[in-house]
């Protein structure tokens, strides 16, 4: 079975995650004895008492603000995500994995299995089992291709899980606890769509992580990190699209927003270094290239630094984000006025034949058209190009500083050397690249540089989750086929039937397969008399399980009965007794190894009781069940034999 990582192994990445299980656990104690004491401080007259727990609140609260604070500077050290190699590599952000607490449900598995399945639920110990093993396990997923497939299996378990237990009315009566990954305040809800959305959420977070720590110095590690951000996005995406009302800020929508625009913005600046890295030459035209990717790159960081910026999203995402997503879109924007000054005074005039080439790019370039001689004299007059060019580096230069301003107002990203270093070497480059061009006989007022037209040529992808990739069996695929043994299907206890076979064979038709459908009994045959009723379905022939079988299989035992009869057990559905004509095209999934589509997502709309109906996460995708016919109610699946008299 599946491993999670060991949790006692000391990497610098488990330790964090260590003390990130410390802070969510006193976090919640400290919560805790704040309800309690805000509890009496309402029920009390007494002025002493009042006093007293007003003191004590006051403690409660400053120990909840420092524990927050541990907290965001947790989320904020980015530099033990990060790859070891020597080359300087600007930091990702990477999220940290939401925890949960242990879970136990063999209890209640057990009582599901014999009350609404009726069978013997002790045979069944070893599935339960294994399941809470895979739910132990992806608890610590390892950073790799193989802690992704970890949370997926699980992912795809519960979509078994669900359909097996949770009925559409009621609910299996257990917790699912899971704690916020930006603030650490605990959750909890009978939802299973909790459980999903937190998994999910730990797929994208997973993702977070192997994308920062890819060594993005060369062309193969940073493929991997635009595929891992693009993924992440993904992951944050479909989490948005296909649950609401989540109990924890980090599943808000707003969040997930936020979350999916960071991951954006680091695919688009993988994008510009990749850019960096394949350029061959150093010609006019791939540096206009340069300027426009780092001014996109520009671009959407500082839709995210807005997005962060909202009065609901800035309380809880670590102000070291926020820092970091601002110091980029300025430091990308005076990039971008570097490279377009280098464009300018670093490359030869045009010769005629490039002329047309290098105007048509030039007529694209800026917002707006920069002020003086026409394009056509501009490109050529190298003067007029030092002219223009020193206007850019006088505009990159002040966006360096004010990248390390506010690089500056940010303890946590102080501490951190590479983002220091990497500023440092621009601005430095940006400045001896303008003494170098400055002329002390320069008489004329360096004008205003217009801004730089953003461009890609890779435009960033949000990759959903791709559950079919990781194959899972129904763990409790024993129960039956899911057509019929489901937990929103009701039938009525088994019934045994001896039948003797006449001389006109035992009076029914049979239909399908797994289970086998009595589709017709003949009125005065074997069958009626026995009490064989029209949609019974045969679950048992002579104490063989027949769940499962086919057709042919059915037929089969029947077929080698001899003149003792036979007997055989079977179960009508409730709501089933009066079936209406049927229609043969009937067609349903039958519970197999591979997922369904995402978009048979469950749609459980029933209030799961919770605390109260408006924290309820719910799947908000409706179910696109195929529309066949079903049999009174009941899906069963096509055959491509039609009904045989028996």
């Amino acid at each position: 079975s599946q491993q999670g990582c060991d949790p006692f192994a000391q990497t610098q990445r488990s330790k964090l995650q260590h003390r990130r299980a410390r802070i969510n656990q006193q976090i919640n104690k400290e919560m805790r004895m704040r309800a309690g004491a805000e509890n009496l401080f309402r029920a009390t007259s007494n002025h002493k008492v009042k006093e007293t727990v007003a003191l004590e609140l006051s403690y409660v609260n400053s120990n909840l603000q420092l524990l927050k604070e541990e907290l965001e500077e947790l989320n904020s050290s980015m530099d033990v995500y990060q790859n070891d190699s020597e080359s300087i590599s600007v930091p990702m952000i990477p999220l940290g994995l939401k925890e949960t607490k242990e879970l136990d449900l063999l209890v209640p598995l057990k009582d599901f299995i014999s009350e609404h399945y009726g069978e013997e639920s002790v045979l069944f110990e070893k599935e339960i089992k294994e399941f809470m093993e895979l739910r132990q396990a992806m608890r610590t997923p390892s950073r790799n291709e193989a802690g992704l497939e970890l949370l997926m299996e699980y992912y795809n378990q519960l979509y078994f899980l669900d359909s097996r237990f949770f009925p559409p009315t009621k609910t299996l009566g257990v917790f699912f606890h899971w704690y916020d990954s930006l603030t650490g305040v605990p959750s909890h809800q009978r939802a299973l769509a909790f459980e999903k959305g937190s998994v999910l959420f730990n797929l994208g977070a997973l993702h977070t992580q192997i994308g920062a720590r890819q060594d993005r110095a060369s062309l193969p590690g940073l493929n991997q990190a635009i595929d891992a951000f693009q993924k992440a996005a993904g992951a944050f995406n479909y989490l948005k699209e296909n649950f609401s009302n989540a109990p924890s800020l980090d599943m808000s929508a707003a969040s997930l927003t936020m979350l999916v625009r960071l991951m954006v913005a680091q695919v688009q600046e993988c994008v510009f270094e990749k850019m960096t890295l394949l350029r061959a030459q150093n010609d006019f035209l791939s540096h206009l290239q340069l300027a426009q990717e780092a001014a996109r790159v520009e671009d959407v960081y500082s839709l995210v630094h807005q997005t962060m910026s909202q009065p609901h999203v800035k309380d809880y995402v670590p102000f070291s984000w926020t820092t970091m997503v601002h110091v980029k879109s300025e430091h990308f924007k005076a990039l971008s006025h570097y490279f377009a000054a280098i464009a300018l005074c670093d490359c030869p005039a045009p010769s005629d034949a490039e002329l047309l080439e290098q105007e048509k790019a030039f007529l694209q370039f800026h917002v707006t058209m920069p002020e003086g001689p026409s394009l056509s004299v501009l490109l050529q007059d190298p003067e007029e190009r030092r002219k223009l060019g020193k206007a850019h580096l006088k505009k990159a230069i002040m966006k360096h500083e004010e990248a390390m301003r506010i690089h500056g107002l940010c303890k946590i990203l102080r501490k951190m050397d590479i983002l220091q270093e990497v500023l440092s070497f621009a601005h430095k480059r940006s400045l001896s690249k303008y003494s170098e061009i400055d002329h002390e006989e320069d008489f004329f007022e360096t004008g205003e540089a217009p801004d730089i037209h953003p461009k890609t040529h890779q435009k960033p992808e949000i990759k959903s989750p791709n559950f079919s990739q990781v194959k899972v069996t129904d763990l409790f695929h024993r129960l039956g086929p899911l057509s019929v043994f489901s937990a929103k299907n009701k039938w009525y206890p088994a019934r045994r039937v001896h039948l003797m076979r006449g001389e006109n064979g035992f009076g029914f038709t049979l239909r399908g397969d797994s289970p086998v459908l009595i589709a017709g009994v003949i009125p005065g045959g074997c069958a009626a008399e026995a009490g064989l009723k029209e949609g019974d379905y045969i679950i048992s022939v002579n104490g063989k399980d027949c769940k499962w079988s086919k057709h042919a299989e059915v037929v089969q035992l029947l077929k080698s009965t001899g003149k003792e009869g036979v007997d055989i057990g079977v179960i009508t559905l409730q709501g089933s007794e009066c079936p209406k004509a049927v229609d043969r095209k009937a067609a349903v999934m039958s519970s197999g190894s591979g997922m369904p589509k995402s978009d048979k997502e469950n749609s459980r709309k029933s209030l799961m009781n919770s605390k109260s109906a408006s924290t309820l996460l719910v799947w908000s995708k409706k179910s696109k069940r195929s529309k066949k016919s079903t049999y009174g109610g009941v899906p069963f699946t096509a055959v491509g034999d039609n009904e045989a008299m028996y």
